[in-house]
């Protein structure tokens, strides 16, 4: 199907195009789907980045920092420009450039960049602290960008919730602050500001063409830093070397945030960012199954209080 027709099918994957808005004359395109399905999509996306921190940790197996986080975008960018490619897709209103650059400086490059150079010296198990304290920060980010007032009731959620992944990885880390932190930290406030801009573009364009294009707008930075990483840093293909590397690639850089995107443009930035209260606590499931870490009984305890937060923000009006 071309893409000027697919602007039709409002259950396509390109579902509202550059010119189908100039078109229409609207600034922004209808919403896609139901509450319901957007609440899955973003469930779907944290799911996928779920499994981003074991999967890193297996890719250093294999690879050198640097060159680990280069080649994932470089790779992810290949899957996303084919796509944009094969449905013919043009290029994006000069508009939306600037937000699709701080996408691309957020989610594609400063996030894996930073996690990455932390989980050298760290476990996934302290740098979970960094998904639990993502849902807040991007609803700090959304209400100063986007203009979002979500209610007392769902701020009140959210930093329960918070507090509770926050106390439960220091718990997990046995409460010592290591080198690493500054590094995640910095990945904490530029993920969030790319899941921001990311989720307002997701409302003109389908979540899909977001990712793709900030991937794609990369590209002049990272073939040529994968080709010196790849130089510098020796590399060992390892099965989990690889394995690590594919799923960082294609499941949380691409495939991840464009069910992430959908799922945000459908029930809103805030209300999408705190289905990632339960992130943390699925990567550590993955770390158990995946890396033999260990977990304490207060697992349970704070998987319940997330759950219970979650509910509360799904249900408190933003």
């Amino acid at each position: 199907m071309r893409a000027e027709n697919s602007a039709i099918d409002r259950t396509s994957i390109a579902v509202t195009t550059p010119q189908a808005t100039r078109a229409t004359g609207s600034a922004k395109a209808p919403l896609r789907g139901t509450p319901l399905r957007g609440t899955l999509q973003a469930a779907l996306g944290v799911a996928a980045f779920s499994l981003t921190f074991p999967a890193t940790a297996w890719g250093l197996e294999g690879f050198g920092a640097w060159s680990l986080v280069a080649v994932r975008s470089v790779l992810a960018a290949l899957i996303a420009g084919g796509c944009l490619l094969a449905l013919r897709v043009p290029l994006p209103d000069r508009r939306h450039w600037a937000g699709l650059a701080v996408v691309a400086a957020g989610v594609v490059l400063g996030f894996p960049l930073f996690s990455t150079l932390a989980l050298q010296t760290s476990t996934t198990a302290h740098a979970a602290v960094v998904v639990g304290l993502l849902p807040l920060t991007t609803a700090l980010f959304s209400a100063l960008r986007v203009g979002t007032r979500p209610s007392r009731t769902f701020w009140t959620a959210a930093l329960v919730g918070a507090a509770a992944v926050v106390a439960f990885t220091v718990q997990q880390s046995g409460g010592a602050l290591i080198t690493a932190d500054l590094y995640l930290f910095a990945a904490l406030l530029v993920c969030a500001a790319g899941y921001t801009e990311g989720g307002r573009l997701a409302r003109v364009m389908p979540g899909w063409q977001v990712i793709g294009w900030a991937l794609v707008l990369c590209l002049p930075l990272t073939v040529p830093a994968a080709a010196v990483a790849l130089s510098y840093e020796p590399v060992r293909l390892t099965l989990h070397g690889v394995t690590g590397l594919l799923w960082v690639a294609a499941g949380s850089q691409f495939l991840g945030l464009v069910v992430w995107y959908r799922g945000m443009a459908a029930i809103g930035i805030p209300k999408a960012s705190q289905l990632q209260l339960a992130q943390p606590l699925l990567t550590l499931v993955w770390s158990v199954l995946l890396l033999g870490e260990h977990l304490t009984v207060a697992a349970p305890l704070t998987a319940a209080a997330v759950l219970v937060c979650i509910a509360v923000t799904q249900r408190a009006r933003g």
